[in-house]
């Protein structure tokens, strides 16, 4: 018999709407009273948080990766249900860290418990079956939600309201959920992963735009910020009027550059004034596939687990 624990920490599948469709939480999670139909497993649940994702911090990353970490001899697997506007985050945290390697799978819902055509018992059911299903051992953190399974690294959010919201651009997902199979078309890369305590630090987000002025590149100090993310143009280039400012930055703290694109990869093609060339030799890191929120908790990691110098660079750019 397989054991799985079970990790809830709030979000839409254990919220409800009232007679005016606004959305908010309950005292009793609703997840926590689904029986599973499935054979052979045996599946403990606990509440860890009962919190909008908005809400989340790392201090309550870290908590789910400590309770894994603890809890990897005694289980089988692990679910853990989340709100989705964070989601990625939470996975791609998760699996960055020294998780054990055993099915992780993380689930949310896009409507509530008692909206029409909710989602939420049928989404942490296939999840269930994932997490037991010894092909997902080996690949990391994985979300698991309308019939597909997509790896914690590249995959995002993509609709405000659809239920097919979770979308991995460039690869698609990593496999589906069926009736009767749980099938894998895939596998993920190998990972660099870190244990760590606590994260500190500071990484801003800033988006490139036409015309960009530099109000809030000023703004920032460097004895303030750990490090920067930008969400460039194209692949992976900037509007000459901030280079100065962005200039003044990269001499003290490392800056990281993403493409605002849903699709493709960030590379130095452009050698004109303000392309992907130029910001190459002034130092910006270029991170490859990852979204600007995803390469922010990147940077972090990489921070907090003490990377300078070149190992940094490789990391970053690996």
């Amino acid at each position: 018999m397989k054991k799985i624990l079970v990790l809830h920490t709030g979000g839409t599948i254990s919220m409800e709407a009232d007679g005016q469709g606004n959305v908010s939480s309950r005292q009793v999670n609703p997840m926590t009273q689904v029986s599973s139909p499935l054979e052979d497993i045996q599946v403990t649940s606990l509440d860890i948080f009962n919190i909008p994702s908005p809400h989340v911090t790392f201090q309550h990353m870290i908590k789910l990766y400590q309770i894994i970490r603890a809890n990897k001899d005694k289980y089988d697997g692990f679910v853990i249900t989340h709100g989705t506007d964070t989601l990625e985050e939470t996975a791609y945290f998760l699996d960055t860290m020294d998780i054990p390697e055993k099915p992780i799978v993380v689930t949310g819902a896009m409507r509530s418990s008692n909206e029409l055509g909710s989602d939420g018992v049928y989404n942490y059911l296939s999840a269930l079956r994932v997490a037991v299903d010894a092909k997902a051992a080996d690949k990391g953190v994985l979300l698991v939600m309308n019939d597909e399974i997509h790896a914690a690294k590249f995959v995002t959010k993509t609709h405000t309201t659809n239920l097919s919201t979770f979308q991995t651009p460039t690869h698609g997902p990593l496999g589906l959920v069926t009736k009767r199979n749980v099938l894998f078309f895939s596998n993920t890369e190998q990972r660099v992963r870190f244990h760590l305590d606590t994260i500190e630090g500071l990484v801003p987000i800033i988006k490139a735009y036409a015309d960009m002025d530099t109000l809030l590149l000023d703004a920032l100090s460097e004895k303030n910020i750990s490090g920067l993310v930008i969400e460039a143009l194209g692949a992976g280039n900037l509007p000459p009027s901030i280079l100065p400012s962005l200039k003044r930055l990269c001499t003290t703290v490392p800056v990281v550059l993403v493409s605002r694109c849903f699709n493709g990869i960030a590379e130095p093609v452009y050698a004109y004034h303000g392309g992907g060339v130029q910001l190459e030799k002034e130092g910006i890191l270029f991170v490859k596939e990852l979204n600007a929120q995803k390469a922010r908790i990147k940077l972090l990691i990489a921070l907090n687990a003490g990377l300078t110098g070149q190992a940094l660079v490789d990391y970053i750019q690996g």
